[in-house]
């Protein structure tokens, strides 16, 4: 899928990896303190299908400051026909929406996911001359900073019930938002990997 053999520094392009995850009513577990004899018990009022899911992009460039970039796609429940995640014009729309906040051309990295090389993905990434595409290798998540973005959120929403989509939607908004106004925090994810971004 990748159009061009050229770097994000040759093209002073933005270099912009990207996941998507989703959460449930039901929350990750996590630990807490509780009294001797006593098991912290944490009720759950929607074990359902609802869910939240999020695709999201970390991007960076040289000179300038990392960046967090999210969408958020609502799965209320069973409908026939209806995708339970992102879709081609929902990932279209988050990279549009990239572009238009970073001001300039984007290299992007993602899986394999099917949605991600479908013949319709493949169609709208023609259509954008802006951007370039490369795919991460299978089973390569170690490379993608925005696994650290799901891991971090996960964690923040550890042991927390909230009883409706629109409340948990709200939470991780509120999560994301936060990490968006941490740069050294994405720098951090970005440096984790253990890719070296900086030309030879």
């Amino acid at each position: 899928m990748a159009r061009h053999k050229k770097t994000a520094a040759d093209l002073g392009a933005w270099l912009c990896f990207e996941d998507e995850a989703g959460q449930g009513l039901r929350p990750p577990k996590g630990r807490t303190w509780g009294r001797r004899g006593h098991t912290p018990v944490v009720r759950v009022t929607a074990a359902g299908i609802k869910r939240v899911s999020t695709a999201a992009l970390i991007c960076t460039k040289s000179g300038h400051r990392s960046r967090l970039v999210y969408r958020t796609h609502l799965d209320r429940g069973p409908a026939k026909g209806r995708r339970k995640c992102s879709t081609e014009t929902d990932y279209a729309r988050l990279l549009d929406a990239a572009h238009q906040q970073l001001g300039g051309p984007i290299v992007l990295v993602w899986d394999n996911l099917n949605t991600h090389v479908s013949r319709t993905m493949r169609q709208l990434i023609d259509a954008r001359l802006w951007l370039t595409v490369y795919q991460l290798p299978p089973y390569a998540s170690e490379f993608n900073p925005v696994e650290g973005v799901w891991s971090l959120l996960k964690r923040s929403l550890g042991n927390l019930t909230k009883h409706s989509l629109d409340q948990l939607t709200t939470l991780v908004k509120a999560r994301l938002k936060r990490m968006q106004y941490r740069p050294g925090l994405i720098d951090g994810l970005i440096a984790k990997t253990g890719l070296e971004f900086q030309p030879p």
